[in-house]
């Protein structure tokens, strides 16, 4: 992939298992946002969307869970957007303009990060191309602060911008277990507030969610460490894998019209233990959400 070039089909670097070489037949693309500028403990989640990729190749194409396979859809890999290191207002533009061509497009996008601050650009094309859009936050941190150590734009505050861009009637927060006191009563008030479960309240709240367009970002830090512990701020009490399986199973019933996956820091976890559920449920999406 070239600056100039994102939809370049002869992009030769490793992809995503299954990738097709042609972008204009494709119904999805995967692109990778490789940027933690804010990132407030361990670093490295700019590397995550390159390991998620190389780690897919011991990946089953077929899911037992959804009973689909990668084979019946066609999907490109633009490979990693060449964000300008060290800027995060200017990375988050450049994955707002992509992501817009992608929705100008038809294209299904599904983003690999990264830190979480990358969802900010990414849920605000889709904001613009849905204006009806509803959120889903899977994470377990609140995300709702309206500055971190004085900076506004950061990964504990992307979510409080999307608040304010769609309103926090219409953003749904599933498996939180960590944040600031304000911030928990703040998300009581405002957001459909569902903290420490995945599974039982999203499938409480799919009847509110039907016929709605809905963007799901998904931070890997849901899950307890023990599943994925190579992650920039881990937080025990988490969800398992199969919990996050089966809410995949709910959430295909949605009009799910964009997907990412954050904050995976693949030199945490010598084991791949992370990479490899995250490659996992990169597959779950897109046999979920590409019709």
């Amino acid at each position: 992939m070239t600056a100039n070039s994102p939809f370049d089909p002869a992009y030769s670097g490793n992809v995503y298992i299954g990738a097709g070489s042609d972008f204009d037949s494709a119904q999805a693309v995967i692109y990778g946002m490789p940027m933690d500028w804010t990132v407030s403990f361990r670093t490295g989640a700019r590397l995550g969307p390159a390991r998620i990729r190389e780690v897919s190749i011991g990946v089953e194409e077929y899911s037992p869970y959804l009973d689909k396979d990668l084979a019946d859809i066609s999907y490109f890999d633009a490979g990693d957007l060449p964000l300008p290191f060290g800027n995060p207002k200017k990375s988050v533009e450049q994955i707002y303009e992509y992501v817009t061509s992608l929705y100008a497009a038809g294209k299904f996008p599904l983003g690999l990060g990264g830190e979480h601050l990358v969802s900010w650009g990414s849920i605000r094309a889709a904001a613009q191309a849905y204006p009806d859009l509803r959120l889903i936050h899977i994470d377990a941190h609140t995300d709702l602060r309206e500055d971190y150590e004085g900076e506004e734009f950061s990964h504990a505050t992307v979510i409080r911008h999307i608040c304010n861009l769609i309103g926090p009637n219409r953003v749904y927060q599933y498996g939180i277990r960590s944040g600031t006191r304000e911030e928990f009563q703040w998300a009581r008030e405002h957001t459909h507030f569902h903290p420490f479960h995945l599974l039982e309240p999203l499938r409480e709240s799919l009847h509110e969610l039907q016929g709605k367009p809905v963007y799901v970002t998904w931070d890997i830090d849901v899950f307890d460490p023990a599943y994925a512990p190579g992650t920039g701020t881990a937080e025990h009490g988490g969800i398992d894998a199969r919990e996050a399986f089966a809410a995949m199973t709910e959430l295909q019933k949605l009009d799910v019209v964009g997907f990412d996956l954050v904050e995976v820091a693949p030199q945490i976890d010598p084991t791949e233990q992370t990479q490899i559920l995250a490659s996992k449920l990169v597959r779950e999406a897109l046999l979920a959400f590409v019709k």
